[in-house]
């Protein structure tokens, strides 16, 4: 009997089905210190522990994404490895700060199936669940993947579409215990704007762009622990190309939005994700942002704005067509609630 495994194809999926993912991972420093070497990222909590402790914190957590990264990386191999692509995001809720020492888990129940017309692939939704040693909740999420049948006449399972929140509400957000922005340092922060300087509606260009290298893409994939085969074996695609592993372009697009939002500090909570188009080795990542609504939170001195964070490789002004479409140079269209100085 063979000892490996070539994953879960659609037709292994079912309606409440529980899956704990191995392996569990003890965070260092050193994911944060990747972290900072793979993305511009230079956010005054993430870097300072100081800051971090002047800011109510005990130290100075990992970055939210690092954490998101690792919660999600356990679980491509039983939800992802034969994913066609990742499509989406939605109730994604920060619980908890992760700091150096802290060992986090994941579990997953699916939630949602539906075989697509082709016949030869479907689209699984599952709610992730990521936990600390502690057995403490630090993010969950939902997110949905298209994923290849093995059988193709296999019988397509009953459809079952989750309904999801379009938005976390701003009263549903956890603030981390102790969290207080009354001694906020916008000079070690980088910038001077704070919570009600921001409008809603307005829109911010974050001016600098990266060009997504294959080496990098290749050791973020593998810091991840991710092994879906479209972000390493080329003969997964018909272009023979390997796919961007869409936590990449999340990562560079939230680093890359510093500029003009330096002091959107922590993500709180991700209402709704969509990697519009695949991104490839080569591509020149920029990003702009749509403040979408600002919220107070019963913290001393901390505000929530919610963001639309877009990536784009083309034109900043493009985002959809008449026809409601995505414009093919959109990555990525992620909305999500920042915490901010008042």
């Amino acid at each position: 009997m063979s000892k490996t495994t070539a994953g879960y194809f659609f037709e292994d999926y079912r309606i409440g089905q529980v899956i704990t993912h191995a392996v569990p991972r003890t965070v260092s420093g050193g994911e944060r210190a990747l972290y900072h070497a793979l993305y511009p990222a230079r956010g005054a909590l993430y870097s300072s522990d100081e800051f971090a402790r002047a800011c109510g914190l005990a130290q100075s957590p990992i970055d939210d994404l690092i954490a998101f990264h690792i919660v999600f990386g356990k679980t491509v191999p039983d939800v992802s490895l034969n994913a066609v692509a990742n499509l989406g995001y939605a109730e994604a809720r920060f619980h908890a700060p992760v700091y150096p020492g802290d060992t986090l888990r994941s579990q997953s129940e699916v939630i949602g199936l539906k075989e697509n017309s082709n016949g030869k692939s479907g689209v699984v939704w599952v709610r992730t669940r990521g936990k600390n040693q502690h057995g403490v909740a630090v993010l969950d999420y939902v997110r949905w993947v298209m994923v290849r049948k093995r059988d193709l006449d296999a019988p397509a399972p009953q459809t079952v579409v989750p309904d999801l929140a379009p938005v976390v509400a701003a009263q549903d957000l956890a603030i981390p215990e102790g969290l207080d922005f009354t001694r906020y340092d916008f000079a070690l922060a980088g910038e001077p704007h704070r919570w009600s300087d921001y409008a809603i509606g307005e829109q911010i260009d974050h001016v600098d762009g990266v060009t997504v290298e294959e080496a990098e893409h290749m050791l973020a994939t593998r810091l991840w622990q991710n092994t879906s085969k479209v972000h390493f074996d080329t003969t997964q695609r018909p272009d023979g190309k390997r796919l961007i592993y869409g936590g990449h372009v999340i990562s560079m697009a939230r680093a890359l939005s510093f500029n003009g939002l330096a002091n959107a500090q922590m993500i709180a909570a991700i209402n709704a994700g969509s990697h519009a188009n695949p991104c490839f080795a080569g591509d020149t990542i920029r990003a702009w942002s749509e403040v979408l609504d600002r919220a107070e939170t019963a913290a001393p001195g901390v505000g929530a704005l919610r963001l639309r964070l877009v990536a784009s490789k083309g034109k900043m002004d493009a985002l959809k067509g008449e026809d409601g479409k995505y414009h093919p140079d959109v990555l990525l269209d992620l909305d999500y609630w920042a915490l901010v100085p008042l």
